[in-house]
């Protein structure tokens, strides 16, 4: 067992977030019990995923997705009553890290995705360094966009949505999970010839076709599944904790 705050610190010095600029708070959201044992990590702190954890007996949940983003409505009620609700009921713990658990270099967002799909980082780019560039693993390369979005359909084990860019072998290829689709143009100055991200919005195609660089939007979920995981795993192994991962399914 550790405590509360012995688990905060951990997580915090791991993971930094004091050197970000986010959309919402990062850290421990929801304090719960003093105590912990177990932690059960998921991607977002949906009631589901609650529940779940809940269920796994947890004190303490750990997210990428957490419950308070900069601008919301803040009256409780409806979702938000709900989920708030089963926490205090059950004293549990809310942890939660956006930014921060994207830009981890070797148990962050990117950094897992990376690894799923057997891509090298060589450097990074964009708004505080969260994008990723490198290359297949060893150094080879794919013969085409087709070729690069079906190797990703089979790791993440989902349809993506591919816009061909310039045809050719792929070597360069850049990447940022989830909602980052804004990142696009950086990538492209950044001289990727293929982008990964979670979503596609209505500019991102018209780019692709003029600029000749790839994009594939993989799933906002799809992509963020991997560090949250990573970085719980690591954390309850430094401290002595159980640990369980809960994957809600969700097509985003």
């Amino acid at each position: 067992m550790t405590t509360r705050q012995d688990l905060a610190d951990a997580f915090d010095a791991l993971l930094e977030p004091g050197r970000f600029k986010d959309y919402g708070p990062n850290g421990l959201q929801v304090e719960g019990r003093a105590g912990i044992r177990r932690i059960v990590s998921g991607v977002t702190a949906s009631r589901a995923l609650i529940e779940a954890a809940i269920a796994a007996q947890a004190d303490a949940l750990f997210v990428h997705h957490g419950l308070f983003w900069r601008g919301q409505d803040g009256r409780v009620t409806g979702w938000m009553k709900q989920r708030l609700a089963l926490l205090l009921q059950h004293d549990l713990n809310l942890f939660a890290y956006h930014l921060p658990l994207d830009a981890h270099p070797e148990l962050g967002n990117n950094a897992q995705l990376g690894r799923v799909l057997g891509l090298q980082a060589q450097a990074r780019f964009g708004d505080q360094d969260l994008g990723f560039l490198g290359q297949p693993a060893g150094g080879g390369a794919f013969a085409g966009p087709g070729a690069l979005a079906a190797h990703v359909e089979h790791a993440l084990g989902r349809p993506v949505t591919l816009v061909e860019g310039q045809d050719g072998p792929i070597t360069r290829i850049a990447w940022c999970t989830g909602g980052a689709q804004g990142w696009f143009e950086a990538a492209i100055a950044a001289g990727a010839q293929a982008f990964l991200t979670g979503e596609i919005s209505e500019p991102q195609a018209h780019y692709a076709r003029e600029c000749g660089v790839s994009f594939l939007a993989c799933g906002h979920h799809a992509t963020e599944r991997y560090g949250a995981p990573a970085v719980a795993a690591h954390v309850a192994a430094q401290l002595g904790l159980e640990h369980r991962f809960i994957d809600i399914d969700n097509p985003a």
